[in-house]
């Protein structure tokens, strides 16, 4: 099992990756048959390449976005991160802030993420 300051790097790759705007390397945090539900209620992206569609949809409807954990909580192989994630669109900025919870396996790759929010979590300027 990972120590928490591993896990802690581990969520550091996925804030750069997802940063970075690179779908492949977003994807290349999870394992082969890993899961991504954003928000959670969503059907779920399972495996590296629907991961990485999701990210390239994301892209492709935005400009910019900064993607920040702003603070990070381990337990055991599960890391919960209080996120917030501007988004830039045609001049227009929208931040989510919620929160997504990681599963890692043994080598630190991601089993799954569930991101939590809702539209009360929105907010727009």
């Amino acid at each position: 099992m990972l120590t928490p300051d591993e896990l802690r790097g581990r969520i550091a790759d996925y804030v750069d990756a997802v940063n970075g705007r690179d779908p492949q390397a977003i994807a290349g945090l999870f394992t082969t048959d890993g899961i991504q539900a954003d928000p959670a209620s969503n059907p779920p992206n399972v495996g590296r390449a629907a991961i990485a569609t999701f990210f390239e949809n994301g892209i492709a409807a935005s400009d910019a976005w900064t993607y920040t954990a702003k603070a990070v909580h381990t337990c055991a192989d599960h890391v919960a991160i209080d996120f917030a994630i501007v988004v830039e669109t045609g001049g227009a900025e929208m931040t989510i802030d919620g929160i997504e919870v990681f599963v890692t396996d043994e080598d630190g790759l991601f089993t799954s993420v569930h991101a939590y929010w809702d539209d009360a979590d929105l907010t727009f300027g």
